[in-house]
């Protein structure tokens, strides 16, 4: 079921290393791994410079968060100071943090059973950040409402993220009530994908996608995303929630879609509205997060091998650049 929209008319074929890597890199087997995703949640903290927040943790938690992060050696001596059973650390909002990066990436590769604590972890995590929630970051970002409003226009806001890419590339966006199909195209516009490919949400067990043409789904069964809305899949209280979408089945571009809550609509605001984000969209059939990092590694090296090959093939290209008011225009062209 490939896709034709948006796709340059002069895009070069894919040769060399990134074809090499797109195959190599194809992982099937991660799209019934719903618990590797990797967690990330952010807020405006209201204590005070100093307070602690009380993280609670067994034993096995703390064994693993020790020997499967990197989360600084001052913060491993205090949990290796508890001794063995169930205790209570107090962390700053720093440490929460830093907690929340490391623990979050280490939650994709740690083998079993060390990947369900530390999956654990990051949802007593993400508990302590919704708690006593405010607003979240950026200084202009409108406060986020725990509950959906009973009046008015009815957003919903989501952080998506792409996983095993570091350092991070992410958009944060408010989009009306829409099917999961709205959604895709949503997320495809506001990071920059062509949309010529496969795709698919993982939600709470179960598989999204649109039904192609001839029900081709290379065996995989789905549900029609076409007719699935929003307001029947978040949580009514606004309490964060997270699902996974995946984009390209070959290249296996994963995605974290973390809920945040519902946005106060502005006034004179137009949505959808990708309100911030981080780092350029990854080049379209580089062979996935890998071959994407060896795709930069090329481009930044005039000596490498294939320095000459990979900047004809797509031209110059900027990793640190975004733009949310391009992206907002992009997904509003959608409407």
């Amino acid at each position: 079921m490939a896709r034709n929209r948006r796709k340059p008319d002069d895009t070069l074929p894919l040769s060399g290393g990134p074809a090499k890597g797109k195959i190599a890199n194809a992982k099937s087997d991660q799209m019934a791994e719903d618990s590797s995703r990797s967690l990330s949640v952010r807020r405006n903290v209201t204590n005070e410079p100093g307070e602690t927040y009380p993280l609670k943790l067994t034993w096995h938690q703390r064994d693993s968060l020790i020997h499967c992060t990197r989360i600084k050696n001052k913060l491993k001596v205090r949990l290796q100071e508890l001794g063995e059973g169930t205790h209570i650390i107090g962390v700053t909002r720093k440490e929460l943090d830093h907690l929340n990066d490391e623990v979050g990436q280490a939650s994709v590769y740690a083998p079993h059973p060390d990947k369900k604590r530390l999956v654990a972890v990051l949802h007593k995590v993400a508990e302590l950040f919704a708690s006593d929630r405010v607003e979240l970051l950026g200084s202009g970002t409108p406060k986020i409402r725990k509950t959906a409003p009973t009046k008015g226009k009815l957003l919903y806001q989501f952080k998506i993220t792409l996983l095993e890419i570091n350092p991070a590339i992410w958009r944060r966006i408010q989009v009306p009530d829409c099917s999961l199909c709205d959604l895709h195209e949503y997320i495809q516009a506001a990071f920059g994908w062509w949309d010529y490919h496969l795709h698919q949400f993982e939600i709470d067990g179960e598989r999204y996608s649109e039904p192609g043409p001839d029900d081709d789904a290379f065996g995989m069964e789905f549900k029609d995303e076409t007719n699935v809305l929003l307001s029947k899949l978040v949580p009514k209280s606004g309490r964060p929630s997270w699902w996974i979408y995946e984009y390209d089945f070959g290249d296996s571009w994963r995605h974290e879609v973390l809920f945040e809550g519902f946005p106060s609509a502005e006034p004179k605001a137009k949505y959808p509205l990708c309100v911030e984000g981080e780092r350029a969209c990854p080049q379209e059939d580089c062979g996935g997060p890998w071959g994407y990092a060896e795709y930069l590694a090329a481009i930044a090296d005039p000596q490498h091998e294939q320095h000459q090959e990979m900047r004809q093939w797509r031209g110059p290209f900027d990793s640190e650049a975004f733009d949310a008011m391009k992206a907002t225009k992009a997904m509003r062209r959608l409407r």
